[in-house]
C-alpha cells in the first residue's frame, strides 16, 4: 500500500511539474488605432501601455484614454522604434540620423517633463532596440557606425549614456546589422545581456557583466541576404534562450528561422526546421510556463508553442510587429495603425 501511495505522489508531482498551460485561442481587443507604424511598446499593467511610433508620436494608452505627444528634433519629426520604462520615466530612441534618446518623466499618471539625454549624428547611425536591467542601468543597440555593433549604456537612471568603444566589442562582419522590427534585439537576465544581429550574418553578442565585456557566438539561422537573420531574441534564464526571424522578403519560408540555446548562447540548435511558422518579428517566453511556452508574432500572424518550440499552433492570422506580456495570459501587441490587448486562453 505504501508503495502504491508513493507512486501516486510521484506521479502527481511529475504531472504538476510538467503542466504547461496550453493556449487554444487568443481574444484580440483593440485599444488604440491611428495611422502609425508602432513597433515599440512598454506595458505598465493590464490597462496601461506606453508606445513609440513614427512621425514623432509617443503616447500612453490609459484604459480607453490615449495620452499623446508629438516630438520634433529641430525641424524634423523623428521615427521611434525603441522604448523602455522605469519606475520614474520612459525612454524613447529614434532610428536613423540623428539618433536622439529622450527621457520622459512620469509621475504614475502623467508625463511631467521631457529632455534629450543622448544625441548621435552620422550617416550610419541607426538604433534598433533598448532595455533596462533595473531602474538605474540600461542598454541600447544599433547598426555599426564603425566596425562594431553600436551599443550605448547608462548607469545613472538614463540621465547620461556612453557609447561602448569598438575595442571592447567583437568586430562586425561585412553586411551585419540588426532589424528595428519589434524592439526585441536585446534580451536581459540577471547581469547578462544578449544582442541579436541579422543581414549577411546572424550572430548573438553576449555580456555577463552588464555590458563591460563582450563575446560573440555563431548561430545556424538563415543569413546572407539583406533581410535575413535574427529579428528577435528572448531568454528564460541564464541558460535557455530563443531566437526567431527568417526572411522578411519570403515570409512563408520556415527553415533556419528559429533556434534555441541551453548553454547561455554558446551553441544553438534549429527548432521545428521546415515546420511551424515562417518569418516572425518577435518571440517571447510565456510567463509562468517554466520556459516551455512560446509566442511568436509577426505580420503573418500569431503562433504558439507549448513545448519550447517543437510544435506550433497558429492562433490568429492578424498581423502585428511587437509583443510584450503583462502576465501569463495577457499581453499587448502593436502593429500597423494599431495596439491591441491579447487575452490568451
Amino acid at each position: 500500500m505504501r508503495y502504491i501511495l508513493s507512486l501516486l505522489v510521484v506521479s502527481i508531482l511529475f504531472s504538476c511539474a510538467n503542466d504547461t498551460p496550453s493556449f487554444t485561442e487568443v481574444q484580440i481587443e483593440r485599444v488604440f488605432e491611428d495611422s502609425l507604424s508602432i513597433r515599440a511598446i512598454a506595458p505598465l499593467d493590464e490597462n496601461r501601455v506606453w508606445f513609440a511610433a513614427n512621425n514623432g508620436m509617443v503616447g500612453l494608452i490609459d484604459g480607453d484614454t490615449p495620452k499623446l505627444a508629438t516630438i520634433r528634433y529641430e525641424d524634423s519629426l523623428l521615427h521611434f522604434r525603441s522604448i523602455a520604462a522605469t519606475k520614474e520615466a520612459v525612454f524613447v530612441l529614434s532610428i536613423a540620423n540623428p539618433g536622439v534618446l529622450y527621457k520622459i518623466g512620469f509621475d504614475g499618471e502623467e508625463a511631467t517633463n521631457i529632455e534629450e539625454v543622448y544625441v548621435e549624428k552620422g550617416e550610419k547611425v541607426f538604433y534598433d532596440a533598448m532595455a533596462f536591467w533595473n531602474d538605474k542601468e540600461g542598454i541600447a543597440m544599433g547598426d555599426p557606425t564603425d566596425d562594431c555593433i553600436s551599443i550605448i549604456l547608462t548607469r545613472d537612471g538614463g540621465n547620461s549614456w556612453e557609447k561602448v568603444p569598438c575595442s571592447v566589442l567583437p568586430k562586425a562582419e561585412n553586411g551585419e546589422a540588426a532589424f528595428a522590427a519589434s524592439n526585441s534585439n536585446i534580451a536581459l537576465f540577471g547581469n547578462h545581456a544578449w544582442i541579436a544581429t541579422g543581414g549577411k550574418r546572424a550572430r548573438v553578442l553576449h555580456s555577463y557583466n552588464k555590458g563591460m565585456a563582450w563575446e560573440v557566438f555563431e548561430t545556424p539561422m538563415l543569413q546572407g541576404g539583406t533581410m535575413t537573420g535574427i529579428y528577435s531574441i528572448d531568454f528564460f534564464d541564464e541558460q535557455t534562450g530563443v531566437v526567431f526571424g527568417g526572411n522578411w522578403e519570403e515570409k512563408d519560408f520556415n527553415e533556419g528561422n528559429k533556434a534555441i540555446t541551453k548553454d547561455g548562447g554558446k551553441t544553438w540548435e534549429l527548432l521545428s526546421n521546415g515546420e511551424g511558422p515562417g518569418y516572425r518579428s518577435r518571440v517571447a517566453f510565456v510567463p509562468g510556463t517554466q520556459g516551455k511556452g512560446l509566442v511568436a508574432i509577426g505580420s503573418p500572424g500569431i503562433s504558439y508553442s507549448y513545448d519550447q518550440g517543437d510544435t506550433w499552433t497558429e492562433l490568429s492570422s492578424e498581423g502585428y510587429y511587437a509583443l510584450e506580456f503583462v502576465n501569463d495570459s495577457v499581453a499587448f501587441a502593436s502593429g500597423r495603425n494599431k495596439i491591441s490587448k491579447l487575452l490568451f486562453q
